[in-house]
């Protein structure tokens, strides 16, 4: 017996054709079936998500807005009568 029969004493057992073949067959219409019902599977995870994290409400998402503007407005120099000043905020004003 050589040191590789010894180490790595293995049982060869061979998986009989038709079982490999049944396997194969079986994720073949696995595979079909969701290639069929994806539409509905990405609408039902879709749905999921929309259950644990909802949406922000139009009202929450224009109060956010509101407060993103009143910081840019903060942060932008106090010289905001200079025509430099104004178009800094006309910038600013169309990103959002």
């Amino acid at each position: 017996m050589s040191f590789s029969d010894a180490f790595f004493q293995t049982s060869v057992t061979a998986l009989p054709f038709t079982q490999v073949l049944t396997g194969m067959v079986q994720l073949t219409l696995l595979a079909g079936v969701l290639m069929f019902f994806r539409p509905l599977l990405v609408g039902i995870a879709r749905a999921l998500m929309l259950a644990v994290r909802p949406r922000p409400t139009k009202d929450e998402l224009a109060a956010r807005r509101k407060l993103r503007n009143a910081k840019l407005a903060q942060a932008t120099p106090a010289a905001n009568d200079s025509d430099a000043g104004s178009a800094d905020i006309r910038a600013m004003g169309s990103r959002s």
